[in-house]
């Protein structure tokens, strides 16, 4: 029974624990202070979705393609 009771309030203190830590300040995404509106980072692509790489890539086929006379 005792132990019943001990397993019941370890498991009430770490709740207590984790409610506490997880509610700091400085964890959330609006305590970081004032931000510039819009995305904070640039968007990242991967090199097939670059217009500039596929044309740069379809000319490279198109001269192994046709070796030179």
């Amino acid at each position: 029974m005792l132990f019943l009771i001990a397993l019941v309030g370890a498991a009430v203190i770490a709740l207590v624990l984790w409610k506490a830590m997880s509610a700091m300040p400085g964890d959330g995404p609006g305590d970081r202070g004032p931000q510039a509106p819009g995305p904070s980072r640039a968007r990242v692509s991967g090199p097939d979705d670059d217009p500039d790489f596929l044309r740069q890539l379809d000319e490279r086929v198109r001269r192994q393609d046709d070796p030179p006379a």
